[in-house]
Formats: C-alpha cells, structure tokens, sequence
C-alpha cells in the first residue's frame, strides 16, 4: 500500500540537465547522509561516468574523513559530467538504495529495461544486475544466518527482559513508596515552615508591642519629672519670699497698722497656698489623660505606618510592571526604528532611482529630437545628390538620344522618387515610378522627395530598433550587403564598391560560408556608422586599441572613452570622448569573438581591449551626462567601480597600505585598477549593519588571490595534522568552485559567434585548480523584521528547539498535513522543504514559515542543511547558528540529554562533522559558537538569544547559485 501512494514524479527522460541536477542539489544533504559511495561505484565505473583515478581519489584520499564527505566528492565529480552523471547517479540509486530514489524523483524504482537511460549496453547491464542480484542473495544469505542467531540472542534476552521487568517493576513500587514519604515529608516540612513563619510574626508583634510600651513609660516617667519641676520650683518660690519677707520684717520696724496689713497678705498668700495645693491633683489627672490620649495616637500613627508600607510594597510591584512594560515597549520602538531606517533607506534608493530615470528619459528626448534632426538633415542631402544624379543620368540619356540617327519624341521625365532608406535593393534603384504615388508621405520606406512627417521618423525608428536583433542573429551576413566595402589593414580603404549587385547573387549569397566571407567589412561612407537605436556599432582598425583611446569607469557607472589619440585610427572614425563602450567584437584565430562591456570593470574592460589585434567593431552609445557626472565624482577620471565580494581566505597585511582580511569577510571593492599598486584592487571593510564603508586599503586582484589560495591549500597539505586542525580552527580558506558554468563571474564574458556552446564549462573541460575562486560575488538583502533560525547540528537542534521556542519571541515551526495531490504539487514547485520523520503526508512547507514571520516572531526550524536553498528562492534568509562540540562537563551534559532521545554519541558526531563540512557550500554567512562560551544548557540558549539578536541587525549578504 504504501508504494502505491508514492507520487508519481516527472519523467526523468524529458527533464533537462539543470533541472534533473536541481532535484539532486535539493536532496544533496539526504545522500551526502543515507549513501555509501562503495555500494554506487561500480555501477558509475560501468556507465563511464568515473574513472579509475576517480575511484582511488573518492575512497583513498585523506581530506574525506566520514562518508558523507566522501559522498559530497562523488556528486561533485558526476556534476561535472552533466546529464550523463546525473542519470547514472539516479540508476545506481534506483538499484542500492530505492527509499532514497523515491524520496528524490518522487517515483517508484523499476528495474525494467525501459527505466534505464542507456548509457551502459543492454547485455552488460544485465550482467551487473546479475552480478548485483548474486551478491543481494548471498548477503540475504548472512543476513539470515545473521537473523537466526540473533533470534536466539532474542529468546535469552527476553528471558532476562522478564527479569528485568520484574525488578522494575519492584523498583517502581519501591519508587511510588519513596515518592509518597518524600511528598509527606515535604508537606510536613511547609508546615513546620508555615508555622516559623506565624511564630516570627509573634514574635515581631511582641518586639512592636514592647517597644511601643517602654515608649510609653518613657513619656510618663518625662511627664512625672516635669511634675516634680514644677512643685520643686513652686515650694522654691515660697521659701524665697518668707525669707525675703523676714528680712525685711527684721531690717525695718513696722507699725501695728502695717503689721497688721502683712499679716492680712500672709494670709490671703496662705489661702492661695492652699487652692494651688488643691489644684495640683487636677493637673496631675490632666496628665494622665494626656498619656491615654497620646498612646491612643501612637497606635493610630502605628496603623498608619502599616498600611503607608502595604501601599509601598504594591507601588514597588506596580514599578518593576512598569519597568518591563516600558522595556518591551522600547524593543518595540527599536524594532520600528529599525523598520523606519529599512524603508527610509528603500525610499532613498527608489527615488535616486526614480530622479536617473528622469534623467535618462530626458536625455533620451533630447537624443530622440536630435536623432530626428540629424535624419531629416541627411534625408533632404541624399534628396539633393539623387536629383543632381537624375538629372545627370536624364542629360546623359539626351546626349545619347541625340547622336541616334532616327527621331524620337522625348519621353516624359520621371517622378524624382527616393530609394530605400533602410534596406536598399538594386531593383529600387531602376524604374520603379508606377507605384510611386500610392506610397503616403508618411511610409517607412517612402521614395517620395519630400521629407516625413513626425510619425514616419518615429516608425522608423521602431522598425530599425525591431530589425536590430535580426541582424545581429546574421551578422556575417549582414557585412556582405551591398552598402560595405572590405577594409584589407590599415586605415585605407579599397575602391572597388559592392554596391548594384544583381538580385541573382543575392539570392545565391546563402551558400557563401562564413569562412569564406570578409572578416571585417565597412560602410563606403566617411564615417562608418550603423544606426540601431541610440547605439553606433564603429568598424575601424583597432592595431593596438588602448595606445589609440583611454577609457575610465567601471561596473556601476559604465565605460567610457576618455582620450583619443590625434591621427589614430579611432580619431579617423569619429570616434569621441564622452562616448560609453558597450561591445567589442573582433577576430582572433579565424573567430569571430564578441565581448560585452557594459556591466564589467575597469580592469576587465583594458583587458578586453587589449586583446584586439586587427580590425574591429565597438558598439557606442552617447552618453556625455554620465560621463561629466563621473569626472565631478571621481576628478580626473578614474574608476567607476562598485561591487561587493566575500573573501575566502586569510590574506594578512604586509605592507602599510594593504588590507588585512580574515577568511568569509565583506569587502566593497571601488577600484580594480588603482594608481601605484600593480595587479591590485582598492577595497574597503563593509560595516555589518549598513552600507558603509570603513577601512581601506589595497586587496589583490582575482588571479594574484588564486595563485596566493592555491600555495596556502599546498602549504596546508604537508603540514602535520596537529597544526592543521588549529588552522582549521580559526577557518583560513574556504574551498569554493566555479561550479559547472566554468567561468569566472567576476570576468568579461567572451562569445564565440560560431560555436557559443563551447567554453570552459562543458564536460570536456579540463578540472583543478583553476576553478577554485579567492572571492565571490555576493548582494545584499535587507530581510524583514523577524528572521528564521536554524540551529545545527541537526540532532543538537533537535533539543534546543522547543527551550528556545519557549521564549518570547520565537515560535516552532509546525508541520502540515498534505494530501497526495497536494504534496505532488508543493513538492514540484519546492515549496515542501522537509518530511516529517514520523512519515504519512506531515510535511515542513514554506506556507508554514511565512505564516509565523508575519506574526513578527522569530520561526524555530527543526530542520537540516537542504532547506536553506529552497528559503532562498522565496526570499527568506535564515539565521544559521552551528554550536560547536566539545569534551567539557556541559557539552557532556548536554550530549547526554540528546543520547535520551535515542542518538548515540557516534552519531552525534558523525553529523556534526557532515554538516560542518557542508557549512561553506553554502551561499550565505553563518554563525559559530565556540564550546568556551557557554557552561550549561541555561547560558547556552542565552548566547543564541543574544547572537540572534545581533544577527538580525546584520546585513544579508548572499552569493548567486554558482551551478
């Protein structure tokens, strides 16, 4: 049942070579994984797709250590040879290993001879399938000898398995036993907890209570001496005044009547005496209840105190709320700063994008009415030369009609009729006056004398614009029309004319090989111009072309002439500063080779100059706005270069203008031809977060990185292995190819007009060192807020994903379930990035992903290595983070928590090192956590939270699919 609910894929038959290596490419990390490249070698030797030193460097070279990697070796070697190894590749899978055939095409494996491609004869495949079905019987063979003993292996197991379970279950008992006294024991122990805390609440009522009651004797013991103040000082006062009142009494004599009035106010004082003795009890009694009432106060305040504290506890929670409300609200505002500065920065580049369009489109109007102009100019000068050649040709015919013996009437004279403007024939040129006047002034082609209207100039245009691609499908051709003459060498020019050729010749001129035709041929007027548009293709002879004209610019502004020499062959023609070259072509060993130059730098575009020995065609566009803007930019002239490169090694700084790099760094090269430093370019280190620029200095060029690349591996290859795995360590090169193209993307393109199929990348082409690239091309990608993680090794990850989706923030990616159609469908189009493990229809799919980025959360992927390719096309760039292993106590930890979901510690380790190796095959940047940053699981996720913070900041930088 199952293999009948296996989708039917596409047949492999009809898909062509990219595509078939598409499918292979986006299965690359299941094979690397799942295929031993033992069991698939010599089917490959018997198709022809391996060579014997192909085998001994697959199984026998000591830079593959597992077999994933040797595997990864073997689908490079069978990409080189395109379409053939690629169906040889699926052949032997469908034979060895039909899980994983069907797994990558989607169909069912078959062993019929029609599901083979027959790249091997039909009797030696059946002999290799014999062969192959002999070895399946004898190792079905073992397998049941090796399954008989195991049977009984089993019966003794699962005899000590009963034991086994009877003391489990013995010990679960035992276990629920020591569970419930250990619950027991800590319910006692709250409670004897719950009771310390009631007693110290006692105890500190107590302490309030007695201190509120030694404050209050303290108040009363003040109150009782002041009391006694103030009865010492009264009982004072008395004394004083009976003493003063007998010193007087016995100083002075006195008479009976004051006598007697003294002893009336030492009476009345008396009577005071005793109302003030009577008073001092109320006072007393005043007192006290002065006491009561301050220690009914003092418990008021007390209370008070209470509850102003309840108040300062609850504001002190409603503080730190606060403080996390405002520390979310400021990484929200920080993440829409960050969002304000993306599109800021988007609008900023779309409207000096819009104001150049402006710009051109008004040069461009300009251009037009010129180019108009100009042609109406030459339309009414050729109008002029046909009449006065008419008129000649009607006197001539006179003359000769006079000298006849027998009279005539003179015939009428002609319509003056205008000839083909753009494709002129030899039948035009003689009598064509009967149709003359159906022609309207407005025609394409009008042999009218009066000039065209607006429109007609307009329709020309277009139909010379719609002829262009024509003619430059036939060029060789095109250069044998009758309006050319052939240029020998040099700057003179042959007087014999191919014009007025006869319509048979024309006719007969197909069978003319291109061999045999001129190689380069010129217009018979002054300056040899043909007008396609707004771009002039230019034949002259360029014998040593950069000592006739210097040209300035580069990649991002374009490239144009500069100076041209007095009396050179580039002057002769007209040719101008100003001017910007688009396409060189010229012929070199019997080839006509074709060169565009429109996108290259500086350094690529002297080369490619340079490399004209001989007659030529530069195609020009005129474009003096540009090239003023470059000189106020650059001064007197210089580069016009801007492009962005990953560095793929180590390159220290030896002299003090060169540029220190380190291996996967960001550069933005601004020149490719500085002044001073031969065979180097001017780059400058690229801030991570935007497109700035930051140290400069001198890098060397492409070829001078490769030879330095290729002595580092050599160095590297007989060094010993303990000083080798500490380089590897600090990650000094990067291996990265040209990939199956075979060319260089930081190079010219060069076309050869008669075979554009052959170059350096076919399969025929020669393999080494070459191909190997210092630097690679890479743009950049502002991705939105919220980046995908993947955390690898991917058996590591799958611990790590569900802590780390617990956070705030992140969220698991969560499988959906397909229907066949559905998953036939999705898995066509590549939106299915992984299958569940645990099988059916449960897919990962990018639906799923994009769903939980526009959440604005970060989309946990609990996948492997195969699924970056496929976020890529839909332009979604993951944060790629590879945890590092290590033998400290953590990571043993930590490997054995993975070892409970059923890994081994081989296993662990044999993934970790296929996708280590696999890490720079990939066409962005990644992350590395070393095993000394973190101690346990707990630091461990917080440094990825970290790294994927600083990471979201950073600039995507991603390098273009080189196969």
């Amino acid at each position: 049942m199952a293999a009948e609910c296996v989708p039917e894929g596409p047949d492999l038959k009809e898909m062509g070579e990219e595509d078939v290596w598409e499918l292979i490419n986006d299965n690359r990390h299941r094979i690397s994984l799942g295929v031993k490249p033992c069991m698939l070698i010599p089917y490959l030797r018997q198709a022809r797709v391996l060579t014997e030193m192909d085998e001994d460097e697959i199984i026998s070279c000591l830079k593959l250590n597992n077999s994933s990697m040797r595997t990864s070796h073997m689908l490079d070697l069978l990409r080189i040879q395109g379409r053939n190894g690629a169906m040889a590749l699926l052949e032997s899978l469908m034979i060895h290993y039909p899980t994983i055939y069907t797994q990558v095409t989607g169909r069912k494996p078959s062993t019929e001879p029609s599901g083979f491609s027959g790249l091997i004869k039909y009797s030696d495949l059946t002999e290799y399938l014999v062969k192959a079905l002999t070895g399946m019987q004898k190792e079905l063979k073992e397998a049941r000898q090796e399954a008989s003993r195991l049977g009984s292996r089993c019966t003794s197991l699962e005899a000590q398995l009963g034991q086994t379970l009877e003391r489990q279950e013995e010990s679960r008992r035992l276990k629920a036993d020591h569970g419930r006294m250990r619950k027991n024991l800590a319910a006692a122990h709250h409670d004897i907890l719950k009771l310390k805390d009631e007693k110290c609440g006692l105890y500190a009522r107590y302490t309030a209570v007695i201190e509120e009651r030694s404050a209050a004797n303290i108040h009363c013991s003040d109150l009782n001496l002041q009391v006694r103040v103030y009865q010492l000082q009264f009982e004072l006062r008395k004394a004083q005044t009976e003493t003063d009142y007998e010193r007087q009494r016995s100083l002075k004599c006195t008479t009976p009547s004051q006598t007697q009035r003294l002893q009336e106010e030492i009476s009345a004082l008396r009577r005071q005496l005793l109302v003030a003795e009577t008073i001092a009890p109320a006072l007393g009694d005043i007192l006290g209840q002065d006491l009561v009432e301050a220690r009914d106060v003092h418990i008021e305040l007390a209370e008070q105190l209470r509850c102003y504290r309840e108040e300062n506890e609850q504001l002190t929670r409603e503080r730190q709320e606060m403080v996390e409300h405002k520390e979310c609200l400021a990484l929200q505002v920080q993440k829409l700063t960050l969002d304000c500065e993306m599109y800021q920065q988007k609008s900023t580049v779309i409207q000096s994008q819009l104001r150049e369009l402006q710009a051109e489109r008004d040069h461009a109007c300009l251009s037009r009415d010129e180019a108009q102009a100009q042609n109406a100019r030459s339309l009414a000068e050729k109008d002029t030369l046909r009449s006065a050649n008419t008129e000649w040709k009607f006197s001539w015919e006179s003359q000769g009609s006079s000298s006849d013996s027998l009279p005539s009437s003179p015939s009428p004279r002609p319509r003056l009729r205008r000839m083909h403007a753009i494709c002129p024939d030899s039948d035009s040129v003689r009598g064509c006056n009967i149709k003359s006047r159906d022609i309207t002034p407005s025609s394409v082609r009008s042999q009218n004398v009066e000039p065209p209207c607006p429109e007609s100039l307009r329709t020309r245009e277009k139909t010379l614009w719609y002829n262009r691609d024509s003619s430059e499908t036939a060029e060789c051709d095109v250069l044998l029309d009758n309006d050319f003459v052939f240029i020998p060498g040099g700057n003179e020019v042959e007087q014999s004319v191919m014009s007025n050729m006869p319509s048979c010749q024309s006719n007969n001129s197909d069978g003319l090989s291109r061999a045999s035709a001129p190689p380069f041929l010129l217009r018979s007027r002054p300056r040899a111009m043909r007008i396609t548009g707004r771009v002039l293709t230019i034949s002259f002879q360029g014998e040593a072309l950069l000592s006739q004209l210097q040209v300035v610019g580069g990649n991002k502004t374009g490239v144009f002439v500069h100076q041209v020499t007095e009396g050179s062959a580039a002057n002769t023609v007209g040719i101008s500063s100003g001017a910007q070259i688009l396409e060189v072509k010229y012929e070199q060993a019997q080839q006509v080779l074709r060169m565009v130059l429109e996108d290259t730098t500086l350094e690529e575009a002297r080369w490619a100059l340079g490399q004209v020995r001989g007659f030529c065609h530069l195609s020009l566009r005129p474009n003096q706005d540009a090239y003023e803007k470059l000189l106020r930019q650059s001064g007197e002239a210089m580069s016009g270069d801007s492009f962005y490169v990953r560095v793929n090694m180590t390159l220290p700084g030896g002299s003090q203008d060169a540029l220190s790099v380190s291996c996967n760094d960001i550069l933005h090269v601004t020149c490719t031809l500085p002044a001073g430093a031969d065979r180097s370019w001017r780059a400058s280190h690229v801030h991570p977060c935007q497109l700035l620029d930051l140290k400069t200095g001198n890098l060397p060029n492409y070829y001078r990185a490769q030879r330095l690349l290729i002595s580092a591996i050599e160095d590297m290859s007989i060094q010993p292995m303990a000083l080798r795995k500490a380089q590897d360590k600090k990650k000094t090169v990067r291996i990265v190819s040209m990939g199956r193209q075979g060319r260089n993307p930081l190079w010219v393109c060069v076309e050869d007009s008669k075979d554009k199929r052959t170059g350096p990348g076919d399969a025929s082409a020669p393999r080494g060192y070459l191909t190997l690239m210092p630097y690679t091309l890479v743009t950049p990608h502002y991705p939105p807020v919220c980046r995908p993680v993947l955390l690898l090794p991917t058996i590591l990850g799958r611990v790590l994903d569900q802590k780390l989706a617990e956070w705030q923030g992140f969220q698991l990616c969560e499988p959906e379930l397909l229907s066949s159609s559905e998953h036939a469908a999705r898995l066509q189009s590549s939106e299915v990035l992984e299958e569940c493990e645990q099988g059916g229809q449960w897919c990962y799919t990018l639906q799923s992903v994009e769903r939980v980025m526009k959440q604005g959360t970060h989309c946990v992927l609990p996948l492997g290595l195969d699924c970056v390719r496929r976020l890529h096309r839909a332009e979604i760039f993951p944060i790629i983070i590879f945890i590092a292993q290590s033998k400290s106590r953590a990571a043993r930890k930590l490997k054995s928590k993975v070892q409970r979901q059923g890994w081994s510690e081989e296993q662990q380790l044999e993934c970790s090192r296929s996708e280590e190796s696999l890490l720079d095959k990939l066409p962005c940047l990644y992350r590395i956590v070393s095993p000394d940053s973190w101690d346990d699981k707990t630091t461990l996720l917080t440094t990825l939270h970290s790294i994927i913070l600083v990471e979201q900041k950073k600039i995507v930088w991603v390098e273009p699919d080189l196969w």
